[in-house]
């Protein structure tokens, strides 16, 4: 089990083109992406992440409490209004936690 913290105040979570190779290997890990920022809305802007976090064999993402939005045009995730973010790797899965500043 691998446990990193991260101070960031959004993520976009999102999957990546698998190698063909690993496709003929096999078929249910996908490749995915966390990007870390430094402002809201990151896919509002032309600002590239300050980190990127990638993981090559993952078959689920877990978010716990967190309010997240998805964005149909490209598959992805968006949590904003963070003030850190939790990620665990667990085998083939990921768990994402963070503490988001309140919106009310």
């Amino acid at each position: 089990m691998i446990k990193m913290k991260y101070k960031a105040r959004s993520i976009v979570v999102g999957r990546m083109k698998r190698d063909e190779k690993d496709k003929e290997k096999d078929d249910m890990f996908r490749p995915c992406f966390i990007a870390l920022y430094d402002f809201n809305d990151p896919h509002l802007k032309a600002e590239p992440p300050k980190q990127i976090l990638e993981f090559k064999k993952i078959d689920k993402v877990n978010i716990d409490r967190c309010a997240i939005n998805y964005l149909l045009a490209g598959n992805d995730l968006v949590v904003n209004d963070l003030q850190y973010v939790e990620v665990t790797k667990r085998r083939n899965q990921l768990f994402l936690n963070g503490k988001q500043m309140s919106r009310f």
